[in-house]
C-alpha cells in the first residue's frame, strides 16, 4: 500500500510503498478514504523539537481520518466490512490503574496514532476494534474526515458550561474555530476569537462569532475594555500553542475563571502562578477524551445544525501531499484534506 512516512530527521515527509498492516484478533482493518492534515502532522513534517524528542523513525503519521472497513479480526464483534467508520487517535493499555477504573482517557501509558505507533495516512490503518467509531448514516465524507479534529473542540467547548458566559477563543485554527462554533451553539453570551493570521480570523467568523481579535500587546485587553467585560472573560480555551496567547488567555480572565489548554507550546511558559492562585483561576488540560463520550456529544450537534465543514477549506490527492503541508504552513489555509479514494 501508499504510505505517507516521516523517514528521517529532517524537514519533509516520503510517499512509499509499504506492506499493509496485520490485524489481529481484536483489530479492524480500515481501506481509508480521506485524511485531515492537524497541527501535529505539521510539528512531524518540520521535524520541531516535540516531533524530536517523541517519535521513533521510521513512522507513518496521521490520525484524522475516515474510510470503510475492510477486515476485522476473529474476536470483534459488532463491526463489519463496509461500514464507514473513523477512529479514536488515543490507544490505551487497558492495564494501568486509570484504564482499570474506567478513565481510559488518563492512561498512563497512551500511545498516539501517527506518533507512538503507524497513523492513517496510508490506504490502510489498523486498529483496536475498540476504538472504531461507526458514523451515522448520511454523514459527509469531509465531516467524517474531521471527527478527530471536532472531537479536541467539542472536549474543549465542553471542559466548562459556557451558557450564558463570556467566551474567550486564543487561537483561531481549525479547531479554535470549532471550539468557538460550539460555545455559540451552547448559549455563551459572548465569543471572541484572537489570531495573528486575518485569514484565520475570517475563518472564525463562520463560527458566528461575536468578536474577532487581532493578536498583538495589549490587543486582548483592550477588547475586554470596549466589551464592557468587567473583570475580564469568565470562560478561555487556549487553542494556539502559542506563549502569547497562553499568556493573554490567562491574563483576561476575570477572578474566578476558567481556562481549557488545548495548544501545546514548543517549550515552557513563565508563568504568574501568585496571579493565578489570587485570583483563583481554575486551569484544566484537554488531552485524552473519555471513550466516546465527546464523539456521541459530536454527534448530537451534527443532529442539532452544527456543521464543522466551514473549517475545511482545500483538498488534495495523497499524491499532492507537498502541496497540502504548504497550504497549511503559509496560513491561508483552514483545514486540509488528502483523498486516498474515490470522492463520495
Amino acid at each position: 500500500m501508499k504510505a505517507l512516512i516521516k523517514s528521517s530527521p529532517h524537514k519533509g515527509l516520503e510517499l512509499a510503498e509499504v506492506p499493509v498492516p496485520r490485524v489481529e484478533r481484536d483489530d479492524v482493518l480500515i481501506r481509508v478514504l480521506r485524511t485531515g492534515i492537524c497541527g501535529t502532522d505539521l510539528h512531524i513534517h518540520d521535524w520541531n523539537p516535540w516531533a524530536a524528542r517523541t517519535l521513533s523513525l521510521p513512522r507513518i503519521i496521521g490520525h484524522e481520518f475516515v474510510g470503510k472497513i475492510a477486515e476485522t479480526g476473529t474476536a470483534v464483534r459488532g463491526l463489519s466490512p463496509g461500514q464507514l467508520v473513523s477512529a479514536e487517535g488515543h490507544l490505551t493499555c487497558g492495564d494501568c490503574v486509570h484504564c482499570r477504573r474506567g478513565d481510559r482517557h488518563l492512561c498512563l501509558n497512551a500511545q498516539g496514532l501517527g506518533v507512538h505507533r503507524d497513523g492513517a495516512f496510508a490506504e490502510y490503518v489498523v486498529l483496536p476494534a475498540a476504538n472504531v467509531w461507526q458514523h451515522q448514516s448520511g454523514i459527509p465524507l469531509d465531516v467524517a474526515a474531521v471527527f478527530d479534529a471536532f472531537g479536541n473542540a467539542v472536549h474543549a467547548a465542553e471542559t466548562f458550561d459556557v451558557c450564558h458566559r463570556a467566551v474567550l477563543v486564543t487561537g483561531a485554527g481549525p479547531i479554535g474555530a470549532m471550539a468557538a462554533a460550539v460555545a455559540v451553539h451552547r448559549g455563551a453570551r459572548l465569543v471572541a476569537v484572537t489570531d495573528i493570521n486575518p485569514f484565520r480570523l475570517r475563518l472564525a467568523r463562520g463560527a458566528g462569532v461575536h468578536r474577532t481579535i487581532e493578536a498583538g500587546p495589549g490587543a486582548v485587553a483592550q477588547a475586554v475594555k470596549e466589551l464592557g467585560l468587567t473583570g475580564g472573560f469568565d470562560i478561555g480555551f487556549e487553542t494556539s500553542g502559542a506563549p502569547d496567547g497562553l499568556r493573554d488567555a490567562i491574563a483576561s480572565l476575570t477572578h474566578g475563571g476558567q481556562l481549557a489548554i488545548l495548544g501545546l507550546p514548543d517549550g515552557s511558559v513563565p508563568t504568574d502562578w501568585s496571579d493565578i492562585a489570587l485570583r483563583m483561576l481554575t486551569i484544566q488540560g484537554v488531552s485524552g477524551r473519555r471513550v466516546f463520550d465527546t464523539w456521541h456529544s459530536m454527534s448530537r450537534l451534527l443532529d442539532e445544525g452544527l456543521d464543522p465543514s466551514f473549517t475545511i477549506t482545500h483538498h488534495f490527492p495523497a499524491g499532492q501531499y507537498d502541496k497540502a503541508f504548504t497550504a497549511v504552513e503559509e496560513g491561508t489555509a483552514g483545514k486540509v484534506l488528502l483523498d486516498w479514494g474515490a470522492r463520495s
